[in-house]
This record gives structure tokens, sequence and C-alpha cells, in this order.
């Protein structure tokens, strides 16, 4: 199937052909012709599915189709758990609607409101928004959601998992009653479920590879000392000439303390995190995607809505307690078919993280060894994934030259 099958028109497809794009994914293939009847959408698709120009597509479209004369309300709002989401979306939709006269903007936190609310007054269709500057901007009278045709909720169990379910709450009272919904989430529990039920009228359910690492992906684990660890990662950017890598931490301040570490190794690096003000952010960003930053290390919230063109390598430099953020995070890569490589640095206290990731994705991740780096010292000898590493390679570890010396100058100690 192309894109000139799903009923989309030739402003839109030009743009699409634009960007290299010939044929929908799954999740664009199932939703879009289902939008564009008017249908409500619950769709079960996590980043790198294209499941963005899923519903930006048929958005525009519609809104297009649509187009009242004179004033120009806000017809579109969509919500989106953080700043780098946001924007993600909103160059979307300049993207595949430059060849249309609609006219959108973006509004998160972080950054000054006035340059926000002289936007709103000058009128718009679409509105992409965080909840919280959202609810900032109502409440000064400075935007007016009262004649939204179509709200979108994109990744829904995030903002659930942010704490946002009160804003949303507050947004759905400032919404007309009749409007069409989409909403889009990685994960289906039980508390996604009931916010649809509140929401979605007779919704489509549209599920896609969910909870399941993209194939283009390829994953590995290397065993190391959790001391090891920075040593390891200058070592396989330095070895592999790695231009452009995305590095995950589980804290702001361990990203940091990274961020520095690779500097004093001479590796150009930036972090991204929630304690970054938006402009040093944004700044890190672009420099990362121009390829004067050669690392960019993040945490899983600031990370979230990344969407970096053709990026090659993403590292766990710490596995995440939510085993559904590994799949978040290794989705940076391999998007929309492109190939990618994800890597664990896994020490031994992570050894039940790792556990609960590979039961999730239903696969066991390969292990591979740098030479260099003693993978033996981080794995226990009883149980994990101690066992899973080939006999001989244990054993030529366990009666090497070092070892054996170490053991006798202990035993003489003893004696």
């Amino acid at each position: 199937m192309t894109f000139d099958k799903l009923g989309l028109c030739e402003e839109i497809l030009r743009a699409v052909r634009e960007q290299g794009y010939r044929s929908p994914t799954p999740v664009q293939a199932q939703a879009i012709p289902r939008i564009l009847e008017g249908r409500d959408i619950m769709a079960g698709a996590q980043t790198g599915t294209g499941k963005t120009a899923g519903f930006t597509l048929p958005m525009l479209q519609l809104m297009q189709k649509n187009r009242p004369s004179g004033q120009r309300p806000v017809r579109v709002l969509v919500l989106t758990p953080t700043r780098e989401l946001a924007a993600q979306v909103g160059e979307s939709v300049a993207t595949y609607g430059k060849y249309l006269s609609l006219r959108s903007t973006v509004v998160f936190g972080g950054v000054g409101i006035q340059p926000q609310i002289s936007k709103l007054r000058r009128g718009i269709d679409i509105l992409v928004a965080t909840p919280g500057r959202l609810l900032d901007l109502a409440g000064q009278g400075a935007v007016d959601l009262s004649q939204v045709e179509m709200l979108v909720l994109d990744e829904a169990d995030r903002m659930l998992d942010m704490g946002f379910i009160h804003d949303i709450r507050r947004v759905m009272k400032l919404l007309p009653d009749r409007r069409q919904n989409l909403l889009f989430s990685a994960t289906f529990s039980n508390d996604i479920k009931k916010l649809a039920g509140g929401i979605l009228h007779k919704p489509v359910l549209v599920e896609v590879a969910r909870n399941e690492t993209a194939g283009q992906v390829s994953q590995v684990v290397h065993h190391v000392a959790k001391s090891q660890k920075r040593a390891l990662l200058s070592h396989l950017i330095s070895t592999g000439d790695w231009r452009q890598v995305l590095v995950f931490t589980r804290t702001k301040h361990g990203a940091n303390r990274l961020t520095e570490q690779l500097g004093r190794d001479g590796i150009q690096a930036a972090a991204i995190h929630g304690n970054k003000s938006q402009t040093a952010r944004t700044r890190a960003l672009a420099g990362f995607k121009s390829g004067d930053v050669r690392v960019l290390v993040a945490t899983d919230i600031a990370a979230r809505g990344l969407d970096i063109d053709q990026l090659p390598h993403v590292v766990n430099y710490e596995l995440p307690n939510v085993p559904e953020d590994y799949v978040h995070r290794i989705g940076r890569t391999g998007r929309a078919g492109r190939s990618g490589e994800a890597m664990s640095l896994v020490s031994a206290e992570e050894m039940k993280l790792l556990a609960g990731i590979e039961k999730l994705i239903r696969r066991k991740v390969p292990v591979a060894e740098v030479e260099g780096f003693d993978a033996a010292a981080s794995v226990p000898e009883e149980g994990g994934r101690r066992s899973d590493m080939p006999r001989a390679r244990r054993g030529s570890a366990a009666a090497s030259p070092a070892r054996r010396r170490r053991r006798r100058r202990s035993a003489v100690a003893r004696g």
C-alpha cells in the first residue's frame, strides 16, 4: 500500500513525498482511514512506529477540508506529556501542513508565556500543548477551547505516569462535548482503559507491536562492573568512531556526572533533563542533531518524544526501573523502518531489571564481551545471566595468570 491509497489530498501527499516516505507504517495504514471517517481511535502504538504522522496527516486533511472563514478558533488540541514531544508534534504539523493554509503553534512551560499568548490571539487552527502550560493560558483567558473539534492525547500512558490525570480532567471541562477523540498509548493499563472509557465514544481499536521492540533494532548486553561503565562507554564510542550516541541514565545527577566524565575523556557531550532550562535543552538537542555534540546524555522523561533522524546508537548506561521504559528508550533508534543499535551496560546489581525487560519483550538479549573489560566480575556466580556466558570463556577467565597470582598471594597471607 502507498499513501496515495489512503484518501489524503495532494498537498499533504506532496509534503509526505518530500520527506522520502512512500508506504505507510502499519499504525498509519490502520489509523488514517478511520480518523478520516470521523471515528474515535484508541491506538496502542509505541515510539518509532510512525504514530505521530498517523494522527497528524488525517488531522490536517480534516481541518483543511472543513476550514471556516473569518476568525480562527482552536479546532484541534494535541496534549503531550513533555516539552520535547510537544515540539516534535509541532514540527510534524508544520512539515506535513506546509502546503496548507492552516496555522498551528506549540505551547509548553519553561519559556516565556507572553509570546505564546501573542500567537494565540492572532488565531490558530491547531494547538499542541503540555497540560500545565495550557491550563495556565486558559486561566489567564488567553485560549478558548470551546470550539475544539478534535482532541489528541499522545503517549497517554506517560501522562498518567507523570501525574497529569487531574490536569487532563480539568482540560476536558474546557472542551465541547461533541468532538472527535484520538488516544495513543504504548500500553493499555487499567488506568488507561478507565481514562479512555471517560473520553472516547465507540472507539476503533488500533494495536501495533505493543510492548515489543522494533525488529530493525539490534540489541546487545555488555556485562560490566559498575565502576567500569564509564570507561567501557568511552571505549565503545572511540573505537567504533560513533558520531551520534544517545545515552540514558536513571537520574539527573548521573546525567550531569557522566557528561563531565565524557568531556574529560575528550568526547563532546551534553546533558538533557528536567533541571535544565528549556533554552539549555533546546540548545543541547540542536547541537546533537547538527553533529556539534557527539553524545547526548538523557533521563527518561527528558528524552520522551525526542525524534532524531537516523539515530544510529542508543546506550542504556543504566537500565530503567520500569521495563516498558526500555522499549521507549531503544525506540529512539530504528525508526520508520531504519536500522539501529541498542546497547545496555549491565552490572551485577541490575540483573533483576534485565530479567524484567526480557520477560516484557519475550526474548533474551544477546550478550557480547569487550576485550579488556572483565564481564565475569559483574555477573553473580550463582543464577542470573552468568550461566548464559560461554563456559570456555568463564573457565579461561577464572584460570587467568593474574587471578592465579592473586589467589596465591591471598593463601600466603592467610597462612
